[in-house]
């Protein structure tokens, strides 16, 4: 095969080659390492290239499947990670300089599983900062670029991770997704991007963001790739305090070409009230709910809350934890950390216990009421976010103005993927997302299957062009210029003082700006829970749509597991 043809092989086509011996995984590797160093500085989506190690595990993975051990479709294949995971004697950094000689002697959970399923690391990739706020132009490494259109962003946090397969750098890579951190980068990058139901994919030895919303999940090109990655991701792992000992099917095999019988919700009220979307946007979502229609399903309208809801509960939460994850740092080298993480992660010292605590129980109010939806549909459908934007409209202040459209299956914590629906006149991907039952993640991926195959999306491959120079962006304001009241500024000195914070002006300003917004959010959840109603810090999912064989076991922290050289 010639070179140019390895660009944007899916996984499923280069398994297929490898095991019949018409492919080998060096000359694959070797491909894919030309690209990225002939491509890479336009999209910069790595932060460190593991071209040696690559190479070893190439002819490694050669030597075994001529030899008659193959391992499976994985096997020789190459796929990265977003610089989160762990990679013992690999640099990983959470794209932050607080890490950025930090060296981990032991590999996350989910490297080990690649490495022992036969995959070819080829690097580490890059992130918004430790996961979180925006693209960050004060980081010692550039934010990864969307390769539709390197003048635009490719959605965060898994910024790297969507960047590069869309590039053609590898056919699969590991994101993480907190509140749609891997579902919008598949979506501004035109890939599909699988959230997992939590606690069915170990997140042991990942740096954390935050503790009960974190999950790690793959972005390939196709269904069938995520599908053939999440097999070998899934399954229970006692050093994950939220992992669940469940069943794990063969992803790949539920998957059909046709949905008869499948019962569809569509939350068209996401994006027609409760988020004002681009008219392109919703074009594409009625044109993929009449290919719905016409693979078998029965499609009719449904309403959860309004999405205001589910982004107070998770704000309160998320946030209240990432601060509390880096807080120490925050007090003691608060200038290694860019001015988007602390725009966002700042706010957290905002919140009071009793805010976290009942947000909380909301949310557990909030599992309770999926339970009727599960039972009547098989999968939820729902826009997605984008298209992408210009790095110079990219808003940190959005993410506290406007609910985020992924929120309330984070918040749910089931299964969702974000699937390819279209492109816009200018030629950036659009997309949709599906979500469905805790533990489900089968009848998920058989939808999103099913559309993909019915639809020309797959088709269409962004043309990076070798030499080409980088295009010079214009980095986002970090201040809004907002004036800033005397009595948040007071509400706002009081909590800074007590979390041992000492902030310059610079940092003051920011968080006075989003301080009413937190603010606010926190004085909209509910607080007036019964007494029984337990927090769902780490919970169980309604039983009527749980399929499982027992309970998880807490014996570790994944961020502390990470030896730091600092």
């Amino acid at each position: 095969m010639r070179t140019r043809e390895f660009d944007f092989i899916t996984i499923t086509e280069a398994a297929t080659l490898i095991a019949s011996r018409q492919l080998s995984p060096i000359e694959l590797t070797r491909a894919k390492l030309d690209r990225i160093e002939a491509i890479d500085q336009q999209v910069n989506s790595f932060i460190t290239v593991t071209a040696e190690l690559a190479l070893q595990q190439a002819q490694a993975a050669e030597a075994e499947i001529a030899a008659g051990r193959y391992r499976g479709p994985m096997h020789g294949i190459p796929f990265g990670l977003k610089d989160l995971y762990a990679t013992a004697g690999i640099l990983t950094t959470g794209h932050s300089k607080v890490c950025i000689d930090n060296i981990p002697s032991k590999n996350a959970s989910v490297t080990e599983k690649l490495y022992a399923a036969g995959g070819v690391l080829l690097g580490k990739l890059a992130t918004n900062e430790f996961a979180h706020g925006a693209p960050c132009f004060d980081a010692p490494w550039p934010p990864a670029r969307n390769p539709w259109n390197t003048e635009h962003f490719t959605g965060g946090s898994s910024s790297g991770s969507g960047a590069a397969v869309a590039a053609g750098f590898m056919p699969g890579a590991m994101g993480s997704d907190t509140g749609g951190s891997v579902r919008t980068p598949a979506a501004f990058c035109g890939t599909v991007g699988l959230k997992p139901t939590y606690g069915l994919v170990s997140r042991h030895g990942v740096i954390p963001n935050s503790y009960t919303f974190d999950h790690c999940g793959p972005l390939t090109w196709t269904v069938e790739d995520c599908a053939i990655m999440l097999g070998i991701i899934a399954g229970y792992d006692p050093q994950d305090a939220g992992s669940v000992q469940c069943r794990i099917p063969d992803y790949r095999a539920a998957l059909k070409r046709d949905l008869r019988g499948f019962r569809v919700g569509v939350l068209r009220h996401f994006w027609e009230e409760d988020l004002k979307v681009a008219k392109e946007v919703a074009q594409a979502m009625e044109a993929a709910l009449d290919v719905l229609r016409q693979l078998g399903a029965k499609v009719e309208d449904v309403r959860m809350r309004p999405l205001q809801e589910y982004m107070d509960v998770k704000v309160t939460i998320a946030e209240t934890e990432i601060f509390c994850v880096h807080q120490q740092d925050l007090i003691t080298r608060l200038d290694d950390f860019g001015m988007p993480f602390l725009a966002q992660t700042l706010a957290g010292c905002l919140f009071e216990a009793s805010d976290y605590v009942q947000a909380q129980r909301e949310r557990r109010v909030m599992l309770a009421e999926m339970e009727p939806l599960y039972q009547k549909y098989d999968v939820l459908v729902t826009a997605s976010s984008g298209p992408a934007p210009r790095f110079d409209r990219v808003s940190i202040l959005k993410s506290w103005i406007a609910p985020n459209i992924y929120t309330a299956f984070s918040v749910t914590g089931g299964p969702s993927v974000a699937i390819c629906n279209g492109f816009t006149g200018d030629g950036l991907p659009l997309s949709m997302q599906i979500s469905g039952r805790p533990f489900d993640d089968a009848t998920v991926l058989r939808a999103a299957y099913a559309y993909e195959q019915a639809t020309p999306w797959r088709e269409h491959r962004p043309a990076l062009i070798s030499g080409v120079p980088r295009v010079p962006i214009k980095p986002p304001p970090y201040l809004s210029g907002a004036t800033v009241d005397e009595a948040t500024r007071k509400i706002v000195d009081q909590h800074v003082q007590r979390a041992g914070l000492k902030l310059n002006d610079i940092h003051l300003t920011l968080l006075c700006e989003v301080a009413p917004y937190a603010l606010e959010m926190a004085q909209r959840i509910r607080r007036d829970h019964a007494r029984s109603n337990e927090p769902a810090n780490v919970f169980r999912f309604p039983q009527a749509a749980l399929s499982m064989q027992g309970g998880g076991a807490s014996t570790g922290d994944p961020f502390l597991q990470l030896p730091r050289k600092l």
